[in-house]
């Protein structure tokens, strides 16, 4: 089982190298087995169920920690208290694959209620029909969601029209500094854009007497704890695929402009080899043997949830948060970041569709809950009135990232219709290309597409 952080949720298997959840079936079987399950076109809901009548749901979801097993519990717990004639059997600690094999499946035993911490197979989600269209259900019970939720958000949680699933709950990420190493370097505020990001890299980063590293300014590898590429690109403003969904990061110039200053990065501090030896000194993400923990990086991007880790672990340095820098001809995003979260929707087998609706509706839509639960468990809430409620949590660092969820430059991840399998190509190609293995980098970029497009056209017959 992974690794909690204090107060908040395990990420989807992220160690070794932070690398997204992949279902274990081939993408186009576990598509082909929903359609011969006939959930395609799986039923809105509206006549299967009265949900004013008692009934019991069953509420499947990933969080394991006792801290927040105890927030989904009160969620649920007030939840009951407005619904009455509804019970829910809250199941935690569930895994993606043990949810997609009982949604396959159908049956009695499947959740009625599902909720999933990685956005990157809403695509498979809502092209095959395994979690129901949830737009019926907010044009019944008035929910305009272009008016609950950021734009970004929203856009992670459907795919080409189909709304199969609701923000639960955000994630963030910005870049956690150390303000002691910034004072003895002469550096005043924390870098704004890349080259700025770049020349402080190289003043915070300090040599032993053999040649190694003391602490290095700005560990850019791609293998470091949260540092996929995906997350480093979204300072760009990236666009994966053209109208048609066909790849088009070589087409894209802000592509070549991220891996040369990925680069660039490295280069400034010692070149791929120096840096990526030092890396691997580093211990676990998780660990009290963390590299900024320990005071071995002096910059490092990271999320929301690093904060409250930071300071349960009493730091013995001083530290700070910002937004992660931009591009030098992108100055007036500088705020932005990448974003994604907990997504919650209801399983197309339900029987009791329409109280499931009341708990998924009550759970991200729900200003005071969805306030409530983000406190609790020290995460993003994830609509508009919450981001702004006055009840929100007042720590400064914690505000820093709720400032990123509402910058309309931030971004997410574009859904597709064979998961994350475009994610995991961009990330076998980014580690390639820093390690000065790709020799001409428009062609390996052209190879990133084609290789890309031939997992999409698979995955669609």
């Amino acid at each position: 089982m992974p690794l909690t952080r204090p107060g908040v949720r395990p990420r989807p298997q992220l160690r070794p190298h932070p690398r997204p959840r992949l279902l274990r079936l081939p993408v186009a079987l576990a598509t082909a087995g929903l359609l011969a399950a006939g959930c395609a076109n799986p039923s809105v809901g509206s006549d299967r169920d009265d949900p004013t009548q008692p009934v019991t749901l069953t509420f499947w979801h990933g969080w394991s920690n006792s801290g927040e097993v105890k927030a989904i519990d009160d969620s649920i717990a007030r939840f009951e208290k407005s619904h009455p004639n509804i019970t829910v059997k809250a199941v935690g600690n569930v895994s993606d694959d043990t949810m997609n094999q009982a949604l396959r499946a159908g049956g009695s035993d499947a959740p009625d209620v599902v909720s999933s911490f990685t956005t990157n197979n809403v695509g498979q989600y809502c092209s095959s029909g395994m979690w129901a269209d949830l737009d019926p259900f907010m044009k019944k019970t008035g929910v305009v969601k272009e008016k609950v939720f950021p734009k970004t958000l929203l856009s992670y949680t459907q795919y080409r029209g189909r709304q199969c699933a609701l923000p639960l709950l955000a994630d963030t990420y910005g870049l956690y500094y150390n303000e002691d190493a910034f004072k003895k370097a002469g550096i005043t505020r924390p870098p704004h854009t890349m080259s700025e990001l770049k020349r402080d890299a190289a003043k915070l980063t300090r040599r032993t007497k053999d040649g190694g590293y003391q602490q290095l300014g700005f560990m850019p590898n791609f293998r470091l704890y949260q540092n996929s590429p995906d997350r480093l690109f979204a300072q760009w403003g990236p666009r994966y695929f053209d109208r048609n969904g066909k790849a088009q990061l070589a087409k894209d110039p802000s592509t070549r402009d991220f891996f040369t200053t990925q680069r660039d990065l490295i280069n400034a501090q010692g070149g791929y080899r120096a840096t990526e030896k030092f890396r691997t000194t580093f211990g676990d993400e998780m660990s009290a043997q963390n590299a900024f923990l320990r005071q071995k990086v002096a910059m490092h991007m990271d999320g929301e949830w690093r904060g409250l880790m930071l300071k349960e672990a009493k730091a013995p340095f001083n530290w700070g948060v910002a937004p992660m820098p931009v591009p030098d001809d992108q100055a007036d995003a500088y705020g932005r970041g990448y974003l994604t979260g907990t997504i919650a929707g209801i399983a197309h087998s339900s029987q009791h569709q329409n109280a499931a609706w009341e708990l998924v509706k009550f759970l991200t839509v729900d200003t005071d809950q969805v306030v409530a639960f983000a406190n609790a468990i020290h995460n993003v809430p994830s609509t508009n009135a919450a981001l702004t409620s006055p009840r929100l949590d007042a720590d400064p660092d914690f505000r820093t990232f709720l400032g990123i969820a509402r910058n309309r430059h931030s971004t997410a991840l574009p859904p597709s219709n064979n998961g994350d399998m475009y994610v995991l190509s961009l990330q076998d190609f980014s580690y390639a290309e820093e390690a000065g293995k790709v020799p001409d980098l428009d062609a390996g970029l052209r190879g990133l597409d084609a290789r890309i497009d031939a997992d999409n056209l698979q995955s669609e017959n």
